[in-house]
């Protein structure tokens, strides 16, 4: 099955992407049929650089069955080459955890029972007065 996908260049910490056609089985970074883009998510939305893709490439591809990744159709959904994605929706995870724990919505972890640490402390003080 063809993907269109990303596979990383760049130095650690400076991530920029080739957009690339591969066989799903290939790796992330590996073989891969025709380079088509490239992404750098680094620069200002703003940008022109920030995007480069080869557009008669892309919808030559997706016309043999390719398909993009989620990552990748939102990226051709800016430059408007396919249409953009739904967003997704996780109303827990836009809220700061912090918040989460004082509305309730996350359940508290529960504390062992503190009953069986008791007695075994009582078991170290006996061998400590054996030994004296």
């Amino acid at each position: 099955m063809l993907k269109i996908r990303l596979s990383m260049i760049g130095a650690k910490k400076r991530p920029i992407y080739k957009i690339v056609v591969a066989d799903s089985r290939f790796p992330r970074d590996g073989r891969f049929i025709e380079k088509i883009g490239l992404f750098n998510p680094l620069l200002p939305k703003e940008k022109k650089e920030r995007i480069k893709i080869e557009t008669e490439r892309v919808k030559h591809w997706l016309s043999k069955g390719a398909k993009p990744t989620l990552r990748v159709s939102r990226i051709l959904g800016e430059v408007k080459i396919i249409q953009m994605p739904k967003p997704g929706n996780n109303p827990i995870k836009a809220v700061p955890k912090k918040e989460r724990k004082k509305d309730g919505k996350e359940e508290p972890k529960k504390e062992a029972p503190k009953q069986e640490a008791k007695k075994e402390e009582p078991k170290k003080e006996e061998k400590k007065k054996e030994k004296k």
